[in-house]
């Protein structure tokens, strides 16, 4: 039996403190200023080039202080549409590198492994990285592997059903979503940069499409061969005339980048209803045709860093430092060799403060347009562009980097050695210019992807005109955001009938002690947790959490009048408040003791495709939402916002999958997201009225 206890609001605080153990960093002191060094003097060595006769270009860049030398292949095409057939470019991509003609998969993958190499292919190239000693050797898989490709119809299918799978993971995920709305409204859905892959597009795309693709577009004609490392140039020559000479230039086929959509003609908000989302995704764009060939290319870096380029920047400094809507607020200012880029200021913000977000970001692109910037911030904007390019430097990959640049972007010969010449020449008259040719105050895109029922009343009082888009960027009119509750049904009906629904009110207080062990996943760690919880009624409880190879990182102890919380090894008593509310808790089901004055139905929405109540609870100075299945009247999800570090930070619990466990129905998966942290529970045992003794708490 599988089956998760709903540990509620009782443990919110617990995960959102492991959840910043995981993410604490060391403090530096930052008291002294470091004294200010000479200025640099910038002398860039060119690699050393040759050219294949079928269109291969070869940057060769000496760099003797390691054993060790990379390949990178960049199959240079102009942007490529692929209509109906979009995704067919991610399918080939995921078969290159798998194996060649002539050596199986396993064998090709096993060899690269004993080599201690690296290599990887996409559809626009690949790369490859070994010791020098085998070099010759790895450079060669690289090339059977561009020319002589693996292709099989086997490999298509399972590569073509991992995508679609993909896909199917990012139906409601609000960043995906944001991302193909933002690029499809900017753009076009017919332009490069604006299609977007579906399930459909993906099943339109044939085997033979891919071997297709792979024939007219991955050749030599525009291909560069880009070495770094201990090698010598004249070894480097012999063995790519060996390996590619034999590589096949095709007919060039790259047709003209159409031009994307134009700016719309006056500043709206663009809306995208995602119901279940518990912020919004926040995007103020404008299309720009700044290239790096162009005399503003310095200054608009320098402004953009003024906006939003980092900690410093006006967004951020008001989005979250003044007002802490969010944990982070960013700008962009897309250079691109076609004129199709983007300017892009972005967050994700509470769904109560999406409004506000929205004003304030638009005051802060309005400040700098007409506000001269501060002249210390520009010179602190400067000295940051100054120290990070000088540090690139020192990398023998930033030699080969800015050499290609300069062929890709036609750039004059000495764009580099002036670079810093060009940024420190940016004056408060230039950003201000700057400012007011690419940020687009009057022909902004507020794309804004979140929970309708919640943001768009507040949204609307902006006097910003809406439109409403779906999730596939098509215009749609504007949703119901809310249906009509039941009349005279209230949040206290809902509970009592939550309570009927999981066993009722006589089986709910026979449970005295339960048991729950799980298994946890941490969004991007590596690792996998396992959490153990002990509770006893009416409010003692015990957690654990332990990783393998670790042991215990976290654990919390509560015995109904004491506590403490022990943290990798560190042992510290719960403070009051903590106390004060664990003492104020009461038997194992919140929902038996709730004041029926605390319960407010708010309204009915969905979740998940499932029509929902959405029920306010107040509890003294604090608020929190559950939500409730229609149909069901089991609790789908609870949230709740706290201070935490001087933040307010949203904890949001899905519960999902209920089955049944001595007569109570409790969910058997529970899902954790704190902030941009997600952790997720699967029981692997739950006892109740066994297993859990005093003793536990002591």
């Amino acid at each position: 039996m599988k089956t998760v206890f709903n540990m509620n609001t009782k443990i919110v605080a617990f995960f959102a403190l492991f959840i910043m153990t995981i993410g604490a960093s060391a403090q530096i002191d930052r008291s002294k200023q470091p004294a200010a060094g000479p200025e640099p003097e910038i002398s860039i060595d060119k690699p050393q080039e040759f050219e294949l006769k079928n269109g291969l270009k070869v940057l060769v860049v000496e760099n003797h202080k390691l054993p060790r030398v990379s390949y990178s292949l960049r199959i240079d095409n102009k942007p490529i549409s692929t209509g109906k057939k979009a995704g067919v470019e991610s399918l080939l991509g995921s078969m290159l590198g798998n194996g060649t003609t002539t050596i199986s998969k396993d064998e090709f993958n096993e060899e690269v492994d004993f080599l201690g190499a690296n290599l990887n292919f996409g559809f626009s190239g690949g790369f490859a990285s070994s010791l020098t000693k085998y070099s010759d050797r790895i450079l060669q898989l690289l090339a059977d592997a561009a020319i002589n490709p693996l292709l099989t119809e086997e490999e298509f299918e399972k590569e073509k059903t991992k995508l679609i799978e993909g896909l199917k993971a990012d139906e409601k995920n609000a960043d995906a979503i944001a991302g193909r709305v933002g690029s499809a409204l900017s753009y076009g859905t017919k332009h490069p940069y604006g299609e977007f892959v579906t399930e459909e597009t993906i099943n339109n795309v044939s085997f033979g499409d891919a071997v297709a693709f792979y024939e007219t577009y991955f050749n030599p004609n525009n291909a560069y061969l880009v070495v770094i490392g201990d090698v010598n140039v004249k070894d480097v020559k012999k063995q790519v005339k060996k390996y590619f000479n034999d590589w096949t230039k095709s007919v060039d086929v790259n047709s003209a980048v159409p031009q994307p959509n134009a700016n719309v003609q006056y500043t709206q908000i663009n809306f995208v209803d995602v119901p279940d989302a518990t912020q919004s995704n926040l995007s103020i764009t404008n299309n720009v045709k700044l290239k790096m060939n162009d005399p503003d290319y310095h200054a608009a870096l320098i402004t953009n860093n003024i906006l939003g380029g980092g900690g410093e920047g006006y967004l951020f400094k008001n989005l979250r430092e003044d007002k802490g809507y969010t944990y982070g607020a960013y700008s962009s200012l897309g250079a691109n060799r076609y004129g199709a880029s983007r300017f892009n200021a972005t967050a994700k913000v509470r769904n109560a403060v999406t409004d506000s977000a929205v004003v304030e970001a638009l005051k802060e692109i309005n400040r700098i347009r007409t506000e001269p910037v501060d002249a210390q911030l520009l010179k602190d904007a400067k000295a940051k562009y100054v120290g990070n390019f000088v540090m690139a430097l020192e990398r023998p990959q930033t030699i080969a980097n800015y050499a290609l640049n300069i062929k890709l972007n036609d750039l004059p010969e000495d764009f580099y050695t002036t670079y810093l010449q060009k940024i420190n020449d940016v004056s408060v008259e230039d950003i201000q210019r700057v400012a007011n040719k690419y940020f687009q105050a009057d022909n902004l895109r507020i794309i804004v992807v979140g929970n309708g029922v919640d943001v768009i009343e507040n949204l609307e009082k902006t006097g910003i005109p809406i439109k409403y888009y779906d999730k596939f960027a098509n215009a749609v009119e504007k949703p119901v955001f809310s249906k009509p509750l039941p009349a005279g049904l209230t949040g206290d009906a809902v509970v009592k009938n939550y309570i009927t629904a999981i066993g009722g009110e006589v089986n709910l207080n026979k449970v005295n002690t339960i048991l729950v062990n799980s298994d946890v996943t941490i969004q991007g760690a590596p690792f996998k947790p396992k959490a153990t919880v002990k509770q006893m009624a009416p409010n003692k409880s015990f957690m654990e959490i332990v990783v393998e190879g670790m042991g215990t990182v976290m654990k919390q102890n509560f015995n109904g009048e004491s506590g403490f919380i022990e943290q990798q090894g560190q042992k510290a008593p719960m403070d009051a408040k903590t106390l004060e509310t664990k003492k104020s808790e009461k038997g194992l089901f919140p929902e038996l003791y709730m004041d029926a004055s605390s319960l407010a139905l708010e309204s009915l929405m969905t979740i998940d495709g499932a029509d929902v109540y959405k029920v306010k609870v107040t509890k003294g100075e604090t608020v929190s939402y559950r939500f409730y299945d229609v149909k069901t009247g089991y609790l789908l999800r609870t949230e709740e916002t706290a201070e935490m570090q001087g933040m307010s930070m949203t904890t949001v619990i899905d519960y999902s999958n209920y089955k049944e466990a001595n007569g109570i129905m409790l969910p058997n998966t529970m899902k954790v997201a704190t902030g941009p942290q997600v952790l997720s529970f699967e029981t692997t045992e739950v006892k109740i009225n066994e297993g859990v003794t005093d003793a536990d708490f002591n």
